[in-house]
């Protein structure tokens, strides 16, 4: 056996099976398609299960992949051993109904044998204690002696996850040596040592399993095996583990040249590198394929590699974002096998860095919650709680958290601090063997069998077509009376089906007799649902019925959908080539685009944009689609919608013009002209990183613009202006006249304040001699608080003041601790914080002033009142 590049690898399984007549496909999105149930694809039969379960018909009874995969169950594990990953390629060939054990066997031996030349000596096999079939084809037809066989049970050799296809499997070894052994007498297959690496995964799928131990003869069977490409090129490279091989060291050199750190240099400093790496992969392949940093689901999952990558980063010595400039050599390992890789460059970078200085202010706002807790406990020792909050919250490590503390004297609780790690870990661990289960929940439904629908609604707005299916409450019926709500399956329709942003048409379904409002349209794996209510006569299957769509609602959704190319050509002119669409709803009402970028549009820029659109909508530009495959698509130019999966053959919709060209499966104008106008309406904040515009076409600008010249009249009557020009000339003058009269009353109420500081300062009391001064002051503001401290502040003995204002239905606290006072132990910071925690409140601030914010206004005489014990308990401490 040679010594063989990962991207090597990964060609010569795929034309090895190419060459046995399968069909190979691009790798599936990370983001599972129409498969709520799971958050990331974590396997390489993932996406395919509809084509085992037979609830669709696959492109080709032998398929052969390599699927990029996520798993993070394990993730507080990466790092600290050299084998766990985050991010991994799973090769696979699978039948569907096709070919079964002999050939997966035999094949898979061949591969290993003859194409990679791997030694049969080192080559081991284990199969289902009970499956006779496999053991013969490997030993007597394949020549595997039994010395390296092997027959275990069902927890080693059985794939199943809940109810489900599910049967035996068999899996291929590879022995590393006795060098690696664990040195027992029973070493061998199936021990837990280093010695033999299972690598290929053979998985007969012939039976059904009703999850409660019962099992029946699947009716199909099917092949689904899995074959590690890190741990195949760990056996080809020689290598020990997956931060070893060939593409993935390239991109730990990268990060060492970065950081100045070597990998070998000191087992901590390589937890951080191999964290830093592995995480690279996995997030650049998730930005790649559309998923952006969030609060939930796959969001926070990206969110939470960038973040523990970065403070890894800082544990090595780098200040400032560094993570975007690994990002082209994550590229450059890859691009090759996943060109979308080198299409996202930009944004992916733009990500990065946009999540990286994000970060640096969460660590901030970690300390700062580190230093509260400190604050808050009662002894010298830290809290687990606290410690995992920290954790789970900011990314603060456990060495981090005991660093800071010891430094103050304190230790940590660390028995419950990992009390609570176990828990996490195990309802991980849970989450992880369901996600399993989940895997194979299939919708089935009531649309199985029927043949895809024919969609004519590109150049037709009615036409005749025969009803196929009913469907009521999920089952389906021969008919539906006056009255009824139903689903309706047609042969051919020229109502749209919801997809890609667009909503789905409304219109009629009508014959002699009856007439069917047709509410919403959506699809289920090519087959168009209609929603209908039967509002006269009787639909029965098999009717022949004129589908008539509303025209009205049709055109003014067509409007809005052109608009939002035209949107996002503007948007990529005015703010740069890194705005992807992250989203899009297109109905008659208006657009909705969602887009990414990472700071709001200033008024410049939107006018920019809104100018770009309309421009082109006076310039009357023809609007053409084609189909074509989807390589030409992507040589033209044509963008595609953000982490979407597409066929082979593509629809391209373009201006004549050059402006906008994409791939877009929707319906359009033939022409700019035909939207009108085009406004903007709104522009907003989604999530980090993406940013949202509304905007309208047509009628419903000009409905807008009254809209607009209603109220700039009405605010005109109500200034007593005639001309609503003059608004903003009137608006400034106003402005200027409240700001003077706020001033002049803060200034008014500061000389009312001071003039009874002397009244104040009477009724001080003394603390251990320190004079304490409270007082609340309704009417005033925080500036007049302010210029109070500082005279307090002037005094000669030691003074410790606290005064609560209250103004417009806002109240605060303001602190002063003179020179004196500080050298008797009083902090202004401390002291407003304790006084403002009492109101439900906080704050801080410096030890001579600070100010706080106050929750209960209720609470304020009591807050008040406790003061002079606050003084007494900062004077002993």
């Amino acid at each position: 056996m040679q010594w063989t590049g990962l991207n090597e690898l990964r060609e010569k399984y795929l034309s090895f099976f190419e060459s046995k007549g399968h069909l190979r496909l691009p790798s599936f999105s990370l983001i599972p398609q129409g498969d709520p149930s799971l958050l990331l694809i974590g396997a390489g039969m993932a996406p395919m299960k509809k084509y085992f379960t037979g609830e669709a018909e696959p492109p080709r009874h032998r398929v052969t992949t390599c699927q990029k995969c996520i798993r993070t169950p394990d993730i507080d594990s990466v790092g600290i051993t050299d084998r766990h990953g985050t991010f991994f390629e799973m090769l696979g060939n699978f039948s569907f109904n096709d070919y079964f054990k002999r050939e997966a066997i035999t094949w898979a031996w061949e591969f290993f044998t003859q194409v990679l030349e791997i030694p049969e000596e080192k080559l081991y096999v284990t199969v289902f204690e009970t499956d006779d079939d496999a053991w013969n084809i490997w030993t007597k037809e394949v020549g595997v002696p039994e010395s390296h066989m092997k027959r275990l049970g069902r927890e080693d050799n059985f794939w199943e996850h809940g109810s489900g296809p599910c049967g035996p499997s068999s899996e291929i070894f590879f022995d590393r040596g006795p060098e690696h052994s664990c040195g027992k007498p029973t070493c061998g297959l199936g021990c837990d040592c280093d010695r033999y690496v299972e690598v290929w995964n053979l998985v007969f799928t012939q039976l059904n399993s009703d999850g409660k131990g019962n099992y029946t003869p699947l009716g199909r069977e099917n092949i689904d095996t899995g074959l590690g490409m890190e741990r195949l090129a760990c056996v080809m490279q020689g290598v020990d583990n997956l931060f070893l091989v060939d593409t993935v060291q390239n991109i730990m050199k990268k990060i060492s040249e970065i950081t100045g750190v070597q990998y070998g240099q000191s087992p901590k400093t390589d937890v951080s590198l191999r964290i830093i790496t592995d995480h690279m992969r996995s997030t650049v392949f998730m930005i790649g394929d559309g998923v952006l940093p969030s609060n939930e689901g796959r969001g926070y999952v990206l969110r939470r590699l960038l973040r523990r990558a970065a403070r890894h980063g800082r544990l090595l010595g780098v200040r400032g974002p560094f993570l975007k400039d690994v990002v082209d050599t994550v590229i450059e390992e890859n691009g090759g096998a996943y060109p979308q890789l080198r299409e996202k460059r930009e944004t992916i970078r733009k990500v990065m860095a946009y999540e990286e200085e994000s970060f640096e202010r969460t660590i901030d706002q970690g300390m700062a919650m580190l230093n509260e807790f400190i604050d808050k406990a009662e002894s010298k020792m830290f809290s687990g709680e606290s410690a995992f909050t920290l954790n789970d919250t900011f990314g603060f490590p456990l060495d981090l958290t005991k660093e800071i503390l010891a430094e103050r004297g304190m230790l940590v609780d660390e028995e419950r601090f990992q009390e609570l790690m176990r828990q996490q870990k195990e309802r991980a661990r849970s989450a992880r063997k369901n996600a399993g289960a989940d895997a194979w929940k299939g919708e089935g439904g009531a649309v199985n069998g029927l043949p895809a629908t024919e969609f004519i609604g590109y150049t037709e707005l009615a036409g005749e077509a025969k009803v196929l299916a009913i469907i009521q409450n999920g089952q389906r019926v021969e008919t539906a009376g006056e009255g009824a709500e139903v689903s309706v399956v047609l042969d051919r329709t020229p109502f749209y089906g919801e997809s890609g942003g667009q909503t789905g048409d409304s219109g009629q379904l009508k014959a002699e007799g009856l007439t069917v409002d047709v509410i919403d349209v959506t699809r289920h794996e090519g087959v168009f649902l209609h929603r209908v209510q039967v509002s006269e006569g009787s639909l029965s299957q098999g009717d022949t019925v004129t589908a008539q769509v509303e025209e009205a609602q049709r055109f003014n959704t067509m409007r809005n959908h052109t608009a939002a190319h035209l949107l996002q050509a503007a948007l990529r002119q005015v703010l740069g080539s890194h705005v992807e669409q992250a989203g899009q709803l297109v109905n008659e009402e208006h657009v909705r685009f969602d887009f990414t970028h990472f700071t709001a549009l200033t008024p410049e820029e939107l006018a920019r944009v809104e100018g770009l659109v309309n421009l082109e909508i006076l310039k009357a530009v023809p609007v053409e689609v084609r189909e074509m495959p989807i390589d030409e698509a992507r040589r033209l130019g044509a963008m595609a919608l953000f982490g979407e999966k597409y066929g082979d053959m593509v629809r391209v919709v373009s201006l004549a013009d050059g402006f906008s060209m994409e791939l877009c499966g929707g319906t359009h104008m033939d022409n700019t002209a035909r939207l009108g106008l085009f406004k903007i309406i709104s522009e907003s904040s989604v999530a980090a990183g993406v940013r949202r515009i509304e905007g309208v076409t047509g009628g419903r600008v000009l409905a807008e613009l009254a809209k607009q010249a209603g109220a700039l009249q009405e605010a005109a009557r109500c200034l007593k202006v005639t001309n609503p020009l003059e608004l903003p000339a009137r608006a400034k003058q106003l402005m200027a006249e409240l700001k003077e009269k706020d001033r002049q009353i803060e200034s008014l109420n500061a000389k009312v304040a001071s003039a009874n500081l002397d009244g104040v300062f009477r009724d001080s009391k003394d603390v251990e001699g320190v004079k304490v001064v409270y007082a609340l002051l309704s009417g005033t503001g925080s500036d007049a608080l302010r210029a109070l401290c500082d005279k307090a502040k002037e005094r000669e003995e030691p003074i410790a003041a606290v005064f609560a204002g209250v103004s417009d239905g806002k109240a605060a606290l303001c602190a002063a601790c003179n020179k004196p006072a500080q050298e008797k132990g009083l902090k202004a910071g401390l002291l407003v914080k304790a006084v403002a925690q009492l109101t439900g409140g906080n704050g801080g601030g410096k030890p001579d002033f600070a100010m706080a914010g106050v929750k209960d206004q209720t609470k304020l005489d009591e807050a008040l009142a406790a003061v002079p014990g606050l003084v007494k308990e900062q004077i002993k401490a």
